[in-house]
């Protein structure tokens, strides 16, 4: 009796099964019926037949191609226990939302037991990568297909190589016919053929030279030397590319240590004040920054080109209310000046201690200043560095002009050279220092705002700075605004030549001691400040 029953359950499971089947397939289209063939093709247990299915995907024109790929690749293609093959929109949790591959349509939730995960190995993997790498040279989106060749890069087999030839052929876009070109010759180049090193002669990629340096192990000898030669120009053009990146990083450092002194210019040489409250002010620009962020979520672009003029008030402010709390009343005494503002710099940060935090504030960088600008495939300029070196140029321009075209800039050109004389032609000196403190504290928030952009704010950050910046002061000449330009950028330039070999530290003692020795010989810096004032 049992035996005719459990007959009878599986008849009528194989005639469910059967009706299913049946009622798919009616309520398919000839291109689904296709494509169910070409995924049940996957469902089988030989990797051998799983490569012939996806080869066999990669060729079948199929929109979905991609997606299917794709979803296998991440392990998101799953079965059903009635056959049907679905795609995974979220595999957390115990119940999955899944979508049919075939029309795309949700299905709901399925419980994770009621789903067969199709599996793959490496070799499928690698697979994978390379067929959606193809599918993707056929997007209308031009960064998918400029990926996509990159991906390709090392990538390429026989057969792979045979498929390309088209493409490369048909390519309108310049960067992906050169890459999948280059990718075409890597293989040649590790087979030994003399024709792949020829095409990758003075290529910088790492992958091409790595295919070189395989052919320059070659039994051909022919082909060995071209490949060894081949290295040895590209080896060449590497050091002149590391040269020109250490040149563009010392000019963003030079950049930052140009916006950080030349406000410290202006009051140093109008006032004759040390201000170790300096490296504060610029801290206070940076936190500034970061409070625009948190004002205006989600638009850090808008936040960042409201903290220009936000940041450069709010240092300014605090500048005059320093100038004329504390050192209207110190001067001509320049240690008791230096201490008092060393104390304000204290205050100034635990102040940020204790109403923001003590840790440091990442502030985001606007989508339009990240990423980089790629000249090569061994040389690329970030962005955030660049904009910051064209900020500061804009505010030495800005300055020049506020110097040499208007009253003020005349009043303090006449109060820098000669106080006495300045005021006997009836300028008020006082207020001539006010807005000379305000204008340097100013260009010192300026200078915060843009190292919120290199990096992390915290209640130390002008520390980082203060000692440079007098450095770079006295090096270019006190109160000189070119001076402090070509100061600037030659200590940047010259710290990033000597951190390689020297490090860090060493390399800012060599750069002091040189100072040191440079002072020795010109007291005046490198331009020296024209007066009766500086010659007495």
């Amino acid at each position: 009796m049992r035996r005719f029953l459990s007959l009878g359950l599986l008849c009528l499971m194989l005639l469910g099964t059967a009706l299913t089947a049946q009622a798919q397939s009616s309520s398919s289209t000839p291109d689904d019926q296709a494509a169910l063939a070409l995924l049940t093709a996957l469902d089988v247990d030989s990797y051998r037949d799983k490569g012939d299915a996806i080869t066999a995907i990669l060729q079948s024109d199929d929109e979905r191609a991609r997606d299917w790929l794709q979803a296998l690749l991440d392990g998101r293609l799953q079965r059903t226990d009635d056959g049907r093959f679905v795609l995974v929109l979220d595999n957390r949790g115990r119940d999955w939302p899944v979508a049919d591959a075939l029309t795309n349509e949700p299905l709901g939730d399925m419980s994770r037991r009621d789903l067969d995960r199709i599996g793959i190995n490496n070799a499928l993997r690698n697979q994978l990568r390379s067929a959606i790498a193809v599918v993707d040279l056929y997007s209308p989106n031009v960064e998918r297909r400029r990926t996509s060749a990159d991906r390709l890069l090392g990538e390429v087999d026989g057969e792979l190589a045979e498929t390309l030839a088209p493409v490369i052929a048909d390519a309108e876009d310049e960067y992906v016919r050169t890459r999948l070109a280059q990718a075409v010759a890597i293989y040649r180049a590790e087979q030994g053929e003399m024709a792949g090193v020829e095409a990758l002669t003075g290529s910088l990629h790492p992958r091409a030279r790595v295919a070189l340096g395989r052919a320059a192990n070659s039994d051909d000898a022919v082909v060995a030397d071209a490949a060894t030669a081949a290295l040895a120009g590209i080896e060449q053009q590497l050091k002149i590319n590391r040269g020109l990146e250490t040149l563009y990083f010392g000019l963003s450092l030079g950049s930052v240590l140009v916006l950080a002194a030349i406000g410290l210019a202006i009051t140093f040489g109008v006032m004759g004040v040390i201000n170790m409250a300096h490296g504060e002010l610029m801290m206070l620009g940076a936190y500034t920054t970061w409070m625009m962020q948190q004002l205006l979520p989600g638009q850090p672009g808008l936040a960042l080109i409201l903290s220009i003029p936000a940041g450069f008030m709010v240092a300014a402010l605090v500048g005059i209310a320093i100038e004329r709390g504390v050192i209207q009343f110190l001067k001509g005494r320049p240690l008791e000046t230096l201490l008092a503002t060393f104390g304000i710099s204290l205050i100034l940060q635990q102040l940020v201690r204790t109403v923001i935090s003590p840790l440091n504030r990442t502030v985001v960088t606007p989508e339009w200043m990240s990423g980089s600008l790629v000249i090569n495939d061994a040389l690329s300029l970030t962005l955030n560095r660049m904009y910051v070196l064209g900020f500061a140029l804009v505010v030495f321009a800005a300055l020049m002009l506020i110097m040499r075209r208007t009253r003020l800039g005349l009043e303090v050109r006449a109060v820098t050279q000669n106080r006495a004389m300045a005021r006997s032609m009836g300028i008020r000196a006082t207020r001539v220092d006010i807005m000379t403190f305000a204008l340097g504290s100013g260009v010192a928030g300026l200078a915060g705002v843009a190292l919120s952009q290199l990096t992390n704010v915290g209640p130390n950050l002008g520390q980082n700075y203060i000692i440079d910046s007098f450095m770079v002061v006295v090096f270019g000449g006190v109160g000189n605004l070119w001076g402090t330009l070509v100061a600037g950028l030659s200590l940047g330039v010259i710290n990033q030549v000597l951190e390689p070999w020297a490090g860090a530290v060493l390399a800012k003692i060599i750069v002091l001691v040189f100072i040191i020795l440079f002072i020795q010989k010109r007291p005046r810096g490198l331009f020296p400040q024209k007066g009766r004032a500086a010659e007495g």
